[in-house]
């Protein structure tokens, strides 16, 4: 089984724009169920969110309900995910081209664009 490290904002979720308050998210449905998918087939599923790191506001009750809400199955929420402008690491994937996992094996398909 695989471990995933999941973002909340701009991958499970989406606002008009980067100031929007996190309360006018809208949850993207088909990755929450893909994620959700991987869950299921046993695989631990870590949502890790930087709400808060620049701010210093405590937005766990918030965003835990939003989670709950949507339909989120997760292994479990961290919050306080370190801001950056980069994140430089060899199992770092795009959002954007993510979504060719298995969600049985937890694998990654090679795409070739």
């Amino acid at each position: 089984m695989k471990t995933y490290i999941v973002d909340i904002d701009g991958t499970i979720c989406t606002h008009d724009n980067r100031t929007a308050p996190y309360d006018e998210a809208r949850p993207i449905k088909a990755r929450i169920e893909f994620f959700n998918k991987l869950y299921e087939a046993g695989h631990t599923i870590i949502y890790w969110t930087a709400r808060g790191s620049y701010s210093g506001v405590d937005y766990s009750e918030l965003t835990k309900k939003q989670l709950d809400e949507w339909g989120v199955k997760r292994t479990d929420l961290r919050l306080g995910k370190p801001s950056y402008d980069y994140w430089i690491d060899d199992r770092a994937h795009n959002v954007e081209d993510f979504f060719m996992v298995d969600t049985e094996t937890g694998e990654t398909e090679t795409i070739t664009l």
